[in-house]
């Protein structure tokens, strides 16, 4: 069974995958953003390797965060699943930054660095972020007037070209996105027409299932289907100045192991024995989609 870190994990969507994913006996480790959030958990801390806290809002408790789940032990899978929509103003996290673009792109892309490497990580994104082209030349908003509609789509685009861009630079690691849909949480509201538990399902699958068709890294996921996503997030110049904007932005850097290499026109299949145990065994190359693909089969 695989232990999962589910960011924003006290209600809604991360709540739903917490709740599937326990019952199929999986081992899952929550995130709150306050004590007070963790302790409306009731019971269900008892039924968990453990709850972090934190504001994701916060540099300081982002980095706090990674070091209370690093202690918990190791990660199987993080779903970066925390996110906020209709933020009216630009706002000023204790950073400096606009509290949306700090919970949507810099937690999760800390988040990536800070925490012991899992061995699969599922970002949340959105059919929205195909509006979210050209975000970098001012992704703090310092100079633009604030968009918050405009804000959330860059937001979930950064999501989409992080997946990708770590899932080419860690070859044992199985990255996607997934756009769970418009669904009836406190962020979709009680008209949206996707119920929580199927909102839910395509990140929970990726997190842990080993079917063939879920060994898969570089994806953008839609009800356990893979779509085409926003051009930028399939050109490798595009997630590496993405990248680069992130770490200058939060002073924190992948590691040296993670340097972006070049898309190859072709790859030679990796050995299987350079898999870990629990991995896809797998060779790699790109589809129609953009995407890293896997050929896969169960160990």
């Amino acid at each position: 069974m695989a232990r999962v870190f589910i960011t924003g994990s006290t209600d809604g969507l991360g709540l739903a995958a917490a709740q599937s994913l326990l019952s199929d006996g999986h081992h899952v480790v929550l995130h709150a953003r306050s004590a007070q959030r963790a302790a409306d958990l009731g019971k269900l801390r008892e039924q968990v390797d453990g709850v972090v806290i934190g504001d994701l809002a916060s540099a300081q408790d982002v980095h706090g965060i990674a070091d209370q789940v690093n202690a918990i032990g190791h990660i199987d899978a993080v779903i970066h699943n925390a996110g906020l929509y209709a933020v009216p103003e630009r706002g000023a996290t204790p950073d400096g930054h606009p509290t949306l673009l700090a919970v949507n792109t810099l937690a999760p892309y800390m988040l990536t660095a800070l925490i012991e490497r899992p061995a699969r990580i599922i970002y949340l994104s959105s059919s929205l972020h195909r509006g979210g082209e050209g975000s970098l030349e001012d992704i703090d908003w310092t100079a633009r007037a604030w968009d918050s509609s405009r804000a959330y789509a860059e937001s979930k685009l950064h999501m989409v070209a992080l997946a990708f861009a770590i899932a080419g630079r860690r070859p044992n690691v199985l990255s996607n996105a997934v756009d769970p849909g418009w669904v009836r949480t406190r962020m979709g509201g009680a008209g949206a027409p996707v119920d929580q538990d199927t909102g839910q399902r395509t990140q929970s699958w990726l997190a842990v299932s080993d079917d063939s068709i879920a060994l898969f890294s570089g994806g953008y996921w839609h009800k356990l289907q893979r779509q085409q996503p926003a051009a930028e997030v399939t050109d490798t110049r595009f997630q590496e100045r993405l990248v680069a904007k992130l770490a200058d932005l939060t002073g924190v850097e992948m590691s040296s192991a993670d340097l972006l290499r070049p898309r190859p026109t072709s790859r030679r299949p990796r050995p299987l024995s350079s898999f870990p145990a629990s991995a896809a065994r797998s060779s790699r190359g790109y589809d129609r989609f953009g995407s890293l693909t896997l050929r896969t089969r169960v160990s």
